[in-house]
C-alpha cells in the first residue's frame, strides 16, 4: 500500500514512522499530486501528520546515522526530484540496516539519488545566496526590503534562516515566485513562511511592477543604488577578458531577470 501525506516535512516522518511501525509502504507521495498508484501496491492510505511520532524518526536519524543523514534527507525534500518522498524512504530503510557507515556507500541506489539531489539543493542554495537582491519599497514607519526568485528547488527556506540573522532590524520579504510563496520577516521577530493569499499577491503585483515599468519611482534613491551597482559592475570588467561562457555558467540566465545589473547590461546590448 502506497501511503499519501500532507506535503510537510513532519508528515513526511510520520509516514516514514508508519513504514517501519505499521506496514512497509509501496511509496510515499504528496497528497495533492497527481497521484495514479503503482499496479503492484493495493491502493493507498492517508497518513494524518503527527508532531510527535515525526519527532521520534527525526531524533532516530540523528542519533543512529550519520551527521549528514539528516541533512541530506532535508534538502532532498525541498528539491524537485520524482519521487523524491520514495527516495527518502528507501534511503532511511538500508541507511537504518547500515548504521552511520550508510553515507559511505555512494554508489548504492538507495543512497546515491538523495546524495545527489541533496547537493544540487545545497548548490543553488549557495549560488543564490549570493545572486539575490533586495529593493527598497518606501513605506511606513520603515522601508521594506523586497526580493524575488525563481529557483529550481525549494530553497526559501534555507535562505530565510540566513538573512533572518543577517538583517535582524529590517523588514523583508523573499518572493518565490515559481512556487508562490514568500518569507515573511518583520523587524527584530522570527520569520515565517506564507502562502500567498489574495492581499499578499496583490501587494507583490504592485511592487513587482513598480520594478519592471520604472524602478521604483517613489524612492529615487533605490534608483540611485541601482545605477550605481550597474556603473560598478561595469567599471570593474575588463573588455579583453570577458567570457560569456563562463559568466553564465556562474550566473544561468534563468536567474538574469531579478538581477538588476544584468538587466541593465543586457539592454545596453540590444
Amino acid at each position: 500500500m502506497d501511503y499519501l501525506y500532507d506535503g510537510s516535512f513532519d508528515g513526511l516522518l510520520t509516514a516514514i514512522y508508519h513504514d517501519y511501525y505499521s506496514g512497509r509502504a509501496g511509496g510515499i507521495y504528496p497528497q495533492d499530486s497527481p497521484y495514479q498508484g503503482s499496479l503492484f501496491q493495493e491502493g493507498s492510505h492517508l497518513i494524518e501528520t503527527q508532531s510527535s511520532l515525526a519527532d521520534r524518526v527525526y531524533q532516530a536519524i540523528e542519533i543512529k546515522l550519520s551527521d549528514a543523514a539528516l541533512p541530506a534527507i532535508y534538502h532532498t525534500y525541498l528539491s524537485n526530484i520524482p519521487e523524491k518522498e520514495t527516495l527518502i524512504l528507501h534511503y532511511l530503510r538500508f541507511s537504518f540496516s547500515v548504521g552511520p557507515r550508510a553515507d559511505s556507500y555512494h554508489t548504492h541506489p538507495a543512497i546515491q539519488p538523495v546524495q545527489k539531489a541533496a547537493r544540487r539543493v545545497s548548490f543553488e542554495k549557495q549560488r543564490l545566496l549570493g545572486l539575490l537582491r533586495f529593493i527598497e519599497i518606501k513605506q511606513e514607519p520603515q522601508p521594506l526590503l523586497y526580493a524575488r526568485l525563481t529557483p529550481d528547488h525549494n530553497i526559501l527556506p534555507l535562505l530565510a534562516a540566513h538573512f533572518a540573522d543577517r538583517l535582524q532590524e529590517e523588514n523583508f520579504i523573499i518572493h518565490d515566485c515559481r512556487r508562490r510563496f514568500a518569507v515573511i520577516h518583520p523587524a527584530r521577530s522570527p520569520w515565517r513562511l506564507q502562502l500567498l493569499d489574495n492581499q499578499v499577491t496583490r501587494w507583490l503585483e504592485r511592487a513587482e511592477n513598480a520594478i519592471t515599468d520604472d524602478p521604483l519611482t517613489g524612492n529615487p534613491q533605490e534608483v540611485w543604488y541601482q545605477n550605481l551597482w550597474s556603473r560598478y559592475f561595469d567599471s570593474v570588467a575588463i573588455e579583453s577578458r570577458r567570457n560569456a561562457r563562463l559568466q553564465n555558467h556562474f550566473i544561468p540566465y534563468r536567474y538574469r531577470c531579478n538581477l538588476v545589473e544584468m538587466i541593465k547590461l543586457e539592454q545596453k546590448t540590444i
